[in-house]
């Protein structure tokens, strides 16, 4: 096991890889007030970096962005060319990552159709070849691997142990199958099986469990009942970047910090021309940083209308200008 995963407190508390939510920007949000034990970039397309060229090349390059503050961080690729993965690593080693993560549960159908993603639950023999071409290209960073139970139905007992063959350094199990999507409660004592398999091969490979966790309380609760070293949090983290920290914000404070945000996010992400995003991806977090107290739903249809930053500091300060009245 790498000295990364070995110095990390148990249980480990991870930020879940979300496209278009924990990018740079919130992700800079979430170091500053509730880091949790290590973070995920958004996933990236392998086979993008490799062969865009221009802006498409530069907009990979800037979900790849990070600061100091979000150390460890782990880039995650997705991709079906062993060769690919391996120049996404060596990219990630350059960069100056802790870790490399390969996506291998997406449920996306555009990335399926690249042979990626959770179409992997599908081919053992492709998911191991590209652990090792990871491995090749990482220069010593811990591999590390983002799965589903399986892909129609449940089918740990023949793949996981494939993959632990490859000793990854973790291996992350979304307790649901790729058919299941979300519709579906998270199976968490199929994490506990993961464990279980693992157990029994004798590895040192982490497992890490993902799926409906809602604080770190019940994050908690479920390492200690599946036997897993850690667990993955994701949809919990909407409009809570204290989540981690485990802290109560007021009003005021959910406020202050979503004016915050998006000025991060436009001083790091903006200017799409240029490989930036668009500002209706900030629009995303509105609802939920704007929730739960009065006039909220009158608030967040005024700050949908926003075009930047200036304009969503100017109406939330006329709202608490109302509220003071």
């Amino acid at each position: 096991m790498s000295k990364l995963w070995q110095k990390i407190k148990k249980p480990i508390i991870a930020l879940a890889p979300m496209a278009d939510v924990t990018d740079a920007a919130y992700r800079a949000i979430i170091a500053k007030y509730g880091k949790p034990s290590v973070l995920w970039t958004e996933f990236v397309s392998a086979d993008g970096l490799v062969l865009a060229r221009g802006v498409g090349k530069q907009k990979l390059l800037k979900d790849l962005e990070y600061s100091e503050a979000e150390r460890p961080i782990i880039a995650q690729f997705f991709t079906a060319s062993p060769e690919n993965m391996k120049k996404a690593a060596e990219l990630a080693s350059k960069l100056g990552f802790d870790g490399v993560d390969i996506n291998m549960g997406c449920p996306d159908r555009s990335v399926e159709k690249q042979g990626a993603g959770a179409e992997l639950l599908k081919n053992a023999t492709l998911a191991r070849e590209l652990i090792r071409a990871a491995k090749d290209g990482a220069g010593g960073l811990p591999v590390s691997v983002k799965i589903r139970t399986g892909y129609s139905r449940p089918e740990l007992e023949g793949w996981l142990p494939e993959i632990l063959e490859e000793e990854p350094a973790v291996v992350t199990v979304h307790a649901r199958t790729r058919k299941e999507l979300s519709k579906v409660p998270a199976q968490w004592e199929l994490v506990k099986r993961a464990v279980e398999i693992r157990d029994v091969s004798g590895g040192k490979t982490l497992i890490l469990g993902n799926g409906d966790i809602r604080d770190l309380k019940e994050a908690r609760m479920r390492s200690e009942e599946t036997g897993c070293d850690g667990v993955m949090l994701g949809r919990a983290i909407f409009g809570n970047p204290w989540l981690f920290s485990e802290t109560v914000p007021t009003m005021e404070e959910r406020l202050k910090v979503l004016i915050e945000h998006t000025r991060v996010f436009e001083k790091l992400l903006g200017s799409p021309p240029a490989g930036g995003k668009s500002f209706a991806t900030m629009k995303k977090h509105f609802k939920a940083y704007v929730s739960g107290f009065p006039g909220a739903g009158d608030l967040r249809v005024r700050l949908m209308e926003t075009n930047n930053a200036d304009e969503v500091e100017k109406i939330i300060s006329e709202f608490q200008d109302i509220l003071s009245l």
